[in-house]
């Protein structure tokens, strides 16, 4: 069934028992699982893992019989290989080829397909490209797990849970923004063991999963293919990665998981891993040179330092304010010379010489009325479908196109030396599947997709080959882009747009509700199993409001006329007594997600390596139980630990053994209490 709200159904968490095993260890028999599978399954000619019909044919048919490449092989950095396969047809050219990644430290593997067409003719039909379309081994009664994606709610990144069964489990994401509603990340959960699956694709993709007698079916892809293929032309399948896992629960694997997207996927500005940071995002709206200067230089002045400056949109023309976001500076980006007289380089300028590192927000894949692409470049913008209302008067540039890619590649390239942008931060505002459907003709559905998908990402590599300090910030409404290509190429710094400040002014000092502050922990609990790296905004004093956002990114401030100092510097202090961990450490939900006021939430991160981590536990304003006992996991059974109360400074010492069974009793006077207790191992006792 589709993935809509009203079908998915809310994972329940049960806790595992107790061990000492590190979830981020490979174990011997999930390598010995990927190695036999890419023989017997991915190389396999017979039984490809990915489909498609060709002139109303199965290509699983038409393969035997089609001249076939000898595999090439060439090993990676990173202690990976790459194979190729190749399959050309002798009549009508057209080219089938899968390039495959085996990593040899971890039990993963990877593919993405493409389809050429190397003859003088155009293509038959190829319809119904799948990236993957084959069956995986998993003991009866398996569950599928993933989460919900971003839709601006408390309920973005909640944990779900569906039970395999012959019926097809199916999932899309809405309007062609990849994790808009839907996520296109999987663990199909057989107990003891099973495989985490994620497609790349930051387009419309569709995937289902049914059982078939021990084993799932998984058929996953772009959603829509029914095209000719033009002399020269390439699509290609989206990205399809699995990692297989043998150990106590699918919670030890989605650490598994984290761990592999740190080494192997997580962008590296300047050849460096990533550290987590804060932001301060201030100044006037709209922004001028003047006011943001002076909104951070009254940070300096109060000792406050962070890693980033932010400048969000509002720097460009706009004629309405009411209508900032619409506004003729989208299809321009020129900044408004009346506010910005020197030009953006003299903020990044003064960010600079502060020791801050400058970001900077645009929308390129947009261009409204009024601006430069829409009067002077209309042929390369694609209009939405009519009955997309209420986006007559906006235009999507057409990536797949050269000259518009080309173009906008060149302009940002010089932007980001000409005004010192350290971090390039693309949001996209519309859901461009209705413009992909207008650049389309009947034998053509799905093509201008297809390779607006290219262009997206040759346009990002391309910026990132030439500023290869650059960090490329992600941001769709939020959190609607953050599929596998996507991640690979930046980093979500504003996982949901559903923060705080945020609602109605009918929360604690008149600036929150508690299905935002509540909604954001929930964001943090569903999101952290599968993404390592991310942040969010929150400019309250509010203690409890902050921990509940608190995250590897964490974009801070203040608010009033009468800011209070005190209570950031408390907020950055937290942030850096345990971020690191929350970015590189192993991730426990050490309670069930749930949203009610009445509930104690609770998690765990913790580092093996280091013996460090920390536990969070929030009592709901509703709560009537002040305390709760957690046992803790991942630990060694055979140390001891001192725990620390970051409020009181209170310190308790507890072997690992204890804590992984009788657990840790958090206690809460007072109901609307965020605990944030940190712990290391200890030497032992003389």
């Amino acid at each position: 069934m589709s993935l809509r709200l009203s079908l998915a159904l809310t994972v329940v968490l049960s806790l595992a028992p107790l061990t000492a095993i590190a979830a981020t260890s490979v174990h011997a028999d999930e390598s010995a699982a990927k190695t036999k599978w890419i023989s017997e399954a991915l190389l396999e000619v017979k039984t490809p893992v990915f489909s498609f019909n060709y002139g109303g044919v199965p290509i699983s048919q038409l393969l035997a019989t089609w001249s076939n490449a000898k595999t090439e092989e060439t090993a990676l950095t990173g202690d990976r290989i790459r194979r190729t396969q190749r399959w050309t047809d002798p009549n009508t050219g057209l080219e089938v080829r899968m390039v495959s990644v085996e990593y040899r430290d971890f039990p993963a593997v990877e593919w993405t397909v493409y389809v050429a067409n190397r003859g003088a003719q155009n293509t038959p039909l190829v319809e119904n490209l799948r990236a993957i379309d084959t069956t995986l081994p998993v003991p009866e009664s398996a569950t599928l797990r993933t989460t919900r994606g971003d839709n601006y709610s408390a309920k973005s990144y909640e944990p779900l849970a569906f039970p395999l069964n012959a019926t097809p489990q199916r999932f899309e994401p809405v309007g062609g923004r990849p994790s808009n509603g839907a996520w296109p990340y999987f663990n199909i959960d057989g107990g003891k063991q099973g495989f985490l699956l994620a497609l790349g694709w930051p387009g419309q993709w569709e995937a289902t999963f049914s059982a078939e007698s021990n084993q799932v079916r998984v058929v996953g892809g772009q959603q829509t293919t029914h095209l000719v293929l033009k002399p020269g032309e390439e699509i290609r399948t989206p990205l399809v990665a699995l990692l297989f896992w043998q150990r106590a629960d699918w919670i030890e694997a989605q650490n598994l998981w984290r761990q592999w997207l740190i080494e192997h996927n997580l962008p590296r500005p300047g050849g460096k891993m990533l550290t987590p940071n804060t932001a301060i995002a201030v100044g006037d709206f709209p922004s001028t040179a003047r006011g943001v200067i002076a909104a951070l230089q009254q940070y300096i002045d109060n000792g406050i330092k962070v890693g980033y400056a932010w400048m969000d949109a509002g720097w460009y023309r706009i004629d309405d304010i009411s209508k900032w976001i619409d506004s003729p500076g989208i299809g321009s980006w020129v900044p408004d010379p009346k506010r910005f007289p020197n030009g953006i380089r003299e903020v990044s300028d003064f960010v600079h010489r502060n020791g801050m590192k400058f970001i900077l927000w645009f929308e390129p894949e947009r261009a409204c009325e009024k601006s430069f692409l829409w009067e002077e470049r209309p042929q390369w913008l694609l209009p939405w479908e009519p009955e997309n209302k209420g986006y007559s008067h906006i235009r999507a540039l057409d990536l797949g196109s050269p000259a518009p890619r080309e173009w906008i590649t060149d302009y940002i390239s010089r932007f980001v030396t000409r005004d010192g942008l350290d971090v390039y931060r693309q949001d996209a505002n519309a859901d461009p599947l209705g413009a992909w459907k207008t650049g389309d003709a009947a034998d053509r559905r799905g093509m201008t997709e297809n390779l607006y998908v290219q262009g997206y990402l040759e346009f990002w590599d391309t910026l990132l080959r030439d500023h290869p300090h650059l960090l490329i910030d992600s941001c769709a409404s939020g959190g609607r882009r953050n599929d596998l290509e996507t991640v690979r190429r930046s980093v979500p710094l504003l996982r949901s747009d559903y923060q705080g400040p945020q609602l109605p002014e009918v929360g604690p000092k008149g600036w929150m509700t508690a299905d935002v502050f509540d909604g954001n922990q929930g964001h943090t609990y569903g999101l952290s199993l599968w993404l390592p790296y991310y942040g969010t905004g929150e400019m309250s004093d509010d203690l409890y409001s902050f921990r509940s956002h608190l995250c590897p990114f964490n974009v801070v401030g203040t608010h009033g006329a009468y800011p209070d100092w005190a209570a950031l510097r408390r907020r950055l202090a937290d942030h850096e007594a345990v971020a690191g961990l929350a970015f590189r450490g192993d991730y426990y939900p050490l309670t069930p997600y749930d949203m009610l006021q009445t509930s104690w939430m609770a998690w765990e991160f913790y580092s093996p390596e280091s013996g460090t981590g920390y536990l969070q536990a929030f009592r709901r304003a509703n709560n009537v139980q002040p305390e709760i006992r957690l046992p803790l996991r991942g630990l060694d059974a055979d140390s001891d630990y001192e725990l620390t109360h970051r409020d009181n400074g209170t310190t308790v010492r507890k072997s690992g053994r204890e804590l992984m069974t009788t657990g840790y009793t958090a206690y809460a006077a007072a109901p609307r209490t965020a605990l944030l207790i940190t712990f290391r191992k200890v030497p032992p006792l003389q």
